[in-house]
């Protein structure tokens, strides 16, 4: 998933010895059945999720909080610190293994720029070739956004010219190195994780020690550790970046001109552990509704979810900006496959009850970003500079995203808890937990978390408050 930075606030330290070294933590996670959404054993008349089932703790990345993300480290912790899902990323190597990994360019989420200093087969593959622009296809209005977005098609009669630039669903990565140039073997024996999100606040320790996993081995470890605590621990994860993952698939040999490589791995991958059913411990997400869609077509049966992305916050009206005069509108303004269609909608599109209810016709939930669920405001007197920004939030309500999406049949999983002061609203007053309880108490069926311990310890005090 995306991250997006707000202005720092002062910060409480965390370790992983205050958190997870005692075993009071533990057997209390192992006091709790991690059920799928539906289990009956937990269902409650006073929830207010879609099924009546407590809400989900998804351990975003694993714990990247505490350890390098998308790492067994962090993927084993997050289980034992009680996450009822383990989420990733998914990406295509050079030789067609899905791999987890947020981004498929490695400088910011891997020690590669220091393993490049004196490997020289890694330096040597750093991606320098600038993209190309192209034209929207949409209306070239204001309203619309930038009226071109960068390429990696650098070659209109070359497929494979998309090995040469690192542009992904058009933004600018040059000067980077693509997870699409290397094998899976290589990753594992160059290539170690970092910490990403708030990395200067994050223990650092490990960075670059622990070597990156394949989708098979985040399964393995979902499995191993259902088996060892007794708890149903899902895997979550991430049709990321399609359109370009099936490019450079394709310029690698992994699939035939206008195939889907990515996709038909991914779904192979469902099949070959037995996921590929609809009360499978499972959920395949995605921002491109395009890539669910063709899931679906081919026979995905697991639970999809759809992502929602956004740029922004009006802080003055509560409402999630989409399009901006910038590239990120690319990313998270609109789902890249809808910039490559000539469409012109943004993510909002999806948020309406039309929306919702095309939504429904192939997911079974939605993964929005906090914002849209939890409209944060500033107060006039505060905002009269027009510098307000997340610290100066002083008023937070549900909007109706949540009770929508529940009346379309969709259950809600919203994105991205952070324990950080500078990811909060200020009418948090830096508690982490409080934000927490605002969701749960709102009805939200699961959270994406980076701090898979304090979402479980909040979501106790919710549960001790449901059964008053």
């Amino acid at each position: 998933m995306y991250t997006r930075l707000a202005p720092p606030l002062a910060t409480k330290s965390l370790t992983r010895f205050i958190i997870l070294g005692g075993g009071l933590l533990v057997s209390a996670c192992n006091s709790m059945n991690g059920n799928l959404p539906g289990a009956g054993s937990t269902a409650s008349a006073s929830f207010k999720t879609l099924d009546g089932a407590r809400p989900l703790v998804i351990g975003h990345r694993g714990l990247p909080g505490l350890y390098p993300e998308e790492t067994r480290s962090s993927y084993e912790n997050a289980a034992d610190a009680g996450a009822d899902s383990l989420e990733l990323d998914l990406h295509m190597t050079k030789d067609c293994v899905l791999v987890a990994r947020h981004n498929p360019w490695l400088s910011d989420n891997t020690n590669i720029s220091e393993v490049a200093k004196t490997n020289a087969s890694v330096a040597s593959r750093k991606r320098t070739v600038p993209g190309v622009m192209i034209n929207v296809r949409y209306p070239a209005t204001t309203e619309n956004g930038p009226t071109q977005y960068l390429s990696d098609l650098t070659d209109p009669n070359d497929p494979k010219s998309v090995l040469k630039s690192l542009i992904v669903d058009g933004e600018d990565h040059t000067n980077d190195w693509s997870i699409s140039d290397f094998t899976m073997a290589e990753l594992r024996q160059w290539i170690g994780g970092t910490t990403y999100d708030a990395r200067d606040q994050r223990p650092t320790d490990l960075n670059g020690k622990l070597p990156i996993l394949s989708f098979q081995e985040v399964i393995d470890i979902a499995k191993a550790k259902s088996a060892a605590t007794g708890r149903v621990i899902t895997t979550y994860p991430e049709s990321k970046n399609p359109i370009w993952n099936n490019a450079q698939a394709i310029a690698n040999g992994c699939g035939a001109p206008g195939s889907h490589p990515f996709e038909n791995a991914f779904l192979k991958a469902l099949k070959d552990n037995d996921l590929n059913r609809k009360d499978a411990p499972v959920f395949v997400q995605s921002f491109d509704p395009a890539s669910l869609k063709y899931l679906r077509s081919i026979g995905l049966k697991s639970k999809a979810v759809q992502l929602v992305d956004g740029n922004g916050m009006n802080f003055k009206t509560g409402e999630t900006i989409f399009i901006t005069d910038k590239p990120n509108t690319f990313v998270s303004g609109r789902p890249y496959s809808w910039t490559v269609a000539g469409d012109p909608r943004s993510f909002g599109a999806m948020l309406t009850p039309a929306g919702l209810a095309e939504v429904k016709t192939y997911a079974d939930g939605i993964g929005p970003w906090k914002p849209q669920a939890m409209s944060l405001t500033v107060a006039p007197a505060q905002d009269s500079s027009s510098k307000a920004g997340l610290a100066e939030v002083d008023a937070i309500k549900p909007t109706s995203l949540i009770s929508d999406a529940h009346k379309a049949g969709l259950f809600v999983h919203i994105f991205t808890f952070r324990n950080e002061a500078k990811y909060l609203a200020g009418a948090y007053k830096g508690d982490p937990t409080a934000e927490y309880l605002a969701f749960y108490r709102a009805g939200v069926d699961g959270v994406f978390t980076d701090f898979t311990p304090t979402a479980f310890a909040a979501r106790n005090t919710y549960l001790k408050e449901v059964a008053r």
